[in-house]
């Protein structure tokens, strides 16, 4: 089983990494390779049963950019051939076609997605997130300066039922295409949601083992009950 990490030196922000770690206890036999921003990315080269790439900062997102245009087709064809990637935090926006910020970012993306993702450095949004992946309830939380718009229906990854999706007016979060997800929603996803987790393993090809698993399953109970709370607020304020 081996898993690639994009990235890891700048793409670490939020606990995102924290899905790694957590992969490795329910897969301690798993290979994890950790790529550079100069290397050459291995599942353009060899199949990889899982590649990952977390939250990063907006000088991040430069860097990432240039890192994958010189191999946007391979990736493209990865993606087309049913690579299994997860994508958190605002490299998401990465995919898109541009990204921009009222404090001078103005950078063009890889183009996958037909979005535009505005930044306003002095107006984070913070908020919980309730949603539905297939048949699988989804809790999670977003730490953004910005969001994507202009994404076509149907390219969403998650739907949401509490909180915010891809921006304030639109019901879809993320992307998907194929086997790539991508998702604004940060930290440690995975040990927040064990039957999300379990479908990844699955999809792997791995043992649908999690570490931990009785606690992690009783926390996703009780966060579901404090979500689907009538009391509960997604949006801090």
């Amino acid at each position: 089983m081996r898993i690639e990490v994009l990235f890891p030196e700048i793409c670490n922000l939020f606990g995102d990494l924290a899905n790694i770690r957590y992969l490795k206890l329910c897969l301690p036999d798993a290979e994890i390779i950790e790529t550079s921003l100069k290397s050459r990315p291995k599942f353009l080269d060899t199949p990889m049963d899982l590649v990952y790439m977390g939250s990063t900062t907006e000088r991040g997102l430069e860097l990432v950019v240039e890192a994958l245009s010189p191999v946007k087709d391979e990736l493209v064809q990865r993606i087309d051939e049913g690579q299994l990637f997860l994508v958190t935090g605002n490299t998401m926006d990465v995919f898109g076609k541009t990204m921009e910020s009222d404090h001078g970012l103005s950078l063009t993306g890889l183009g996958l997605f037909d979005t535009d993702a505005k930044y306003y450095m002095l107006k984070r949004h913070n908020s919980m997130f309730l949603g539905k992946f297939e048949d699988i309830e989804i809790v999670g939380f977003k730490s953004l300066f910005g969001m994507t718009h202009g994404a076509p229906q149907g390219e969403g990854l998650f739907l949401t039922v509490r909180g915010v999706g891809r921006n304030e007016n639109e019901k879809e979060e993320g992307f998907r295409r194929n086997y790539f997800f991508a998702t604004y929603l940060i930290g440690p996803l995975l040990v927040m949601n064990p039957p999300f987790t379990r479908y990844l393993l699955r999809r792997m090809g791995a043992p649908e083992t999690l570490a931990f698993s009785e606690t992690i399953e009783e926390a996703y109970r009780r966060r579901l009950a404090e979500f689907h709370s009538d009391s509960f607020d997604p949006i801090y304020h």
